[in-house]
């Protein structure tokens, strides 16, 4: 059975090693993430994100990290993912869709009105995913980035 749980500085280690499994699965390089960059980013006195671990036993098994943004629709919050992985060995055994329903939980805890995310288009599982958990894809919004 997993368990989500809210990563903790004790985290940190795994967190770089998840952050390097994530970009070597986009096609980058398997390169963990800086430890000082990850409690900057978690764990300071104005974190920037919120990530949650899953667990099998004693195995984390994935991540997903969040933010929330204001505003989403009027004056209202939304609850951003922005990162959802789950190690090869423990995908489809319903890893993702305890994930999704403890964003829903935080999303509805922080008082958001909705959870949005981005998928790449050249994911097919993931898009089968979203999609069979029931989530639309939305026209009407181009994707910039400045920077690396």
């Amino acid at each position: 059975m997993v368990n989500i749980q809210r990563a903790t500085t004790a985290d940190a280690e795994t967190i770089s090693e998840l952050l390097g499994e994530i970009e070597a699965y986009y096609g980058g390089e398997a390169v963990p993430g800086d430890i000082a960059q990850i409690h900057a980013a978690l764990f300071s006195a104005q974190p920037m994100a919120t990530v949650l671990l899953a667990r099998e036993g004693g195995d984390v098994v994935g991540l997903a990290s969040y933010s929330f943004l204001w505003p989403a629709a009027g004056a209202e919050a939304s609850l951003y993912l922005k990162e959802l992985y789950v190690r090869a060995t423990a995908r489809r055994r319903g890893v993702a869709g305890a994930f999704m329903a403890k964003l829903r939980e935080a999303a509805d805890e922080a008082g958001c009105t909705r959870v949005e995310w981005t998928a790449d288009r050249d994911n097919p599982p993931a898009l089968a995913f979203y999609e069979a958990f029931g989530a639309e894809p939305r026209d009407g919004k181009v994707f910039y980035r400045w920077g690396k």
